[in-house]
């Protein structure tokens, strides 16, 4: 009995004396108001770096908002002059001698067919063709077969750039390495960006102006990426490496939706040519039963009819077969 006594006193003691140093040593010993004047010292400075984040976060929202606003206000420019269009075909000619080209190939169209009597009315309209539309037509040729080919290997440049960055090399040293490696029109885009850099231009400006040159949602994305890092700062291998994977992306959904497309196109040519192979085969097995086309008043309005339809037609299918991406 004296022991179990002795042992529920010492438990009691214990109790008790757990008691005491859990609340009321605390206060004794002044540990509690040293905690709560830490806590009100830590208070201000947690303010500021939450009041400085913010302010961080704000300014880098702000900044990307105007970039983008500038963009959008740039895009909404519809006429492009005619010394840009021979810049995005990738001539290293003048205006001057590109109409002088133009204008000197409509005369010679024009005379020749004059000569060979032709009409007067049929030799202008092709000469005006030939000096107007043709060289137009051929700048977009030049133009869409130079874009695939900045499409093709500028994932690529945009990882060599990161890989350059994280070698710790500077952004400018990285593009230098495209310029030397890379093919055109990569080698000669990322070229005119640092040339445009050295003579005072800012860089994220540089960068801003290859939309221009190669009027592309890819070259877009790249001048807007390093122009938000160079005004609101980040990590810049990180943000060129997600660029690079989504410009990946969006190549293989353009060569997936080209491939999904393409018995459609195939349709869409062989209906366009339909009408104008069976005219020259019943030219050639009956050339008397078609000649009256061409040859009696209603024939040739029945004619000019055809072929405005069949234009109509040809836009229509082309552009329901070509998907903008």
């Amino acid at each position: 009995m004296t022991m179990q006594t002795v042992a529920l006193f010492f438990l009691a003691s214990v109790a008790v004396g757990g008691l005491f140093w859990v609340f009321v040593y605390p206060i004794l010993s002044g540990e509690r108001k040293a905690e709560q004047r830490k806590a009100v010292v830590a208070q201000p400075a947690s303010a500021a770096r939450a009041v400085a984040a913010r302010e961080t976060q704000r300014l880098r929202r702000t900044s990307v908002e105007d970039t983008l606003k500038e963009l959008e206000a740039r895009q909404k420019r519809s006429f492009i002059p005619l010394n840009m269009r021979i810049a995005q075909a990738g001539l290293d000619i003048s205006v001057r001698t590109f109409v002088l080209i133009a204008v000197t190939a409509g005369i010679i169209l024009f005379c020749f067919l004059l000569i060979t009597g032709a009409g007067f009315i049929v030799a202008a309209a092709m000469g005006f063709t030939a000096s107007c539309g043709v060289p137009l037509w051929a700048l977009g040729f030049l133009k869409k077969r130079r874009e695939t080919q900045f499409i093709q290997h500028f994932p690529d440049a945009v990882d060599t750039i990161v890989r350059g960055i994280k070698a710790g090399l500077p952004l400018v040293d990285s593009m230098k390495i495209i310029t030397a490696e890379s093919p055109e029109p990569i080698k000669s885009e990322f070229r005119a960006i640092l040339e445009t850099q050295a003579i005072g231009i800012p860089l994220s400006e540089a960068c801003m102006k290859l939309y221009e040159r190669i009027p592309l949602p890819e070259a877009n994305f790249f001048g807007i990426v390093v122009s938000i890092q160079q005004k609101a700062g980040g990590n810049l291998s990180e943000a060129l490496g997600n660029l690079s994977k989504v410009l990946r992306d969006r190549k293989k959904m353009r060569a997936k939706i080209q491939a999904m497309s393409m018995e459609a196109k195939a349709s869409a040519v062989i209906i366009a040519a339909l009408p104008l192979c069976v005219m020259i085969l019943v030219y050639l097995t009956t050339p008397k039963y078609i000649s009256l086309l061409w040859t009696e008043p209603l024939g040739r309005m029945m004619l000019f009819g055809c072929v405005v339809w069949m234009s109509m037609g040809v836009l229509v299918m082309r552009k329901m077969i070509n998907f903008d991406f």
